[in-house]
């Protein structure tokens, strides 16, 4: 192995592991940052996504905000995003599919792009967007270099996404546990304080929510803190569930 070929394997190991510890976004910028480096005569890149609309989501290197400002909804990227194939503009100057584009990204100093779309298996539909100083810059090795890591990054992505979002799932079904056993707890000392069943308990607290604008989470969580300060009855009163009571 050259020092070429084990300078890209350490990169396409680094990718893999862009995604621990870590979110999303942060993984994203971080994989540009590589690409940037990696593939030849880069030296900006990109990430968009299509779901209603063409966006990008991610940008490095100089005056990548310039160039990603830039329409993107009749063009290479949209046009990659549709039909999942690259799309290659040797030279934006004299490209002449897109000479309105073209025109704009030789301004912001880009002669080259290149758009790989990304294989996922998730949705949006999302591409790797390549820009470089030199026209005829992204020949075949560095195309290929490109391929191999959007392919590479296209799988990492797609698992980093699932477990970020099933981390998000469970963090929401840990909260609204704790909320139910809140509201129990609140629901337990309402029947106590005011000799009631459980069905009337919880009448009185959803009564005192709704009276009040409160959310009900907020009420049960009161009435829990007044319980622990001694402060109950005084609570009950000023959510005004004492005059509902039996």
């Amino acid at each position: 192995m050259n020092a070429a070929e084990l300078t890209l394997a350490q990169e396409l190991a680094e990718v893999s592991r862009l995604v621990e510890d870590d979110d999303v976004a942060s993984a994203l910028q971080r994989f540009l940052e590589r690409i940037t480096r990696t593939v030849p005569g880069c030296d900006r890149a990109a990430v968009a996504v299509r779901e209603r609309r063409v966006e990008f989501v991610a940008a490095h290197g100089p005056r990548a905000g310039e160039v990603t400002g830039l329409p993107s909804q009749d063009g290479p990227i949209a046009e990659a995003l549709q039909f999942r194939e690259p799309r290659y503009l040797a030279d934006t100057r004299t490209d002449a599919r897109w000479p309105g584009l073209g025109r704009r990204l030789a301004e912001a100093g880009c002669r080259s792009c290149l758009v790989l779309p990304l294989p996922r298996q998730r949705t949006p539909a999302a591409a790797l967007v390549l820009y470089a100083r030199q026209p005829q810059c992204f020949g075949d090795t560095a195309q290929d270099v490109a391929l191999l890591l959007a392919l590479h990054a296209g799988v990492v992505f797609d698992n980093a996404q699932l477990f970020h979002d099933s981390r998000r799932l469970i963090d929401q079904l840990n909260a609204a546990l704790r909320t139910r056993q809140l509201i129990g707890q609140a629901q337990g000392l309402l029947m106590r304080q005011l000799n009631c069943d459980q069905e009337r308990g919880f009448a009185l607290l959803k009564g005192a929510s709704q009276n009040t604008n409160t959310k009900l989470r907020d009420v049960a969580s009161a009435l829990v803190a007044a319980h622990d300060n001694g402060e109950l009855p005084a609570m009950i009163t000023k959510f005004g569930v004492d005059d509902a009571a039996p």
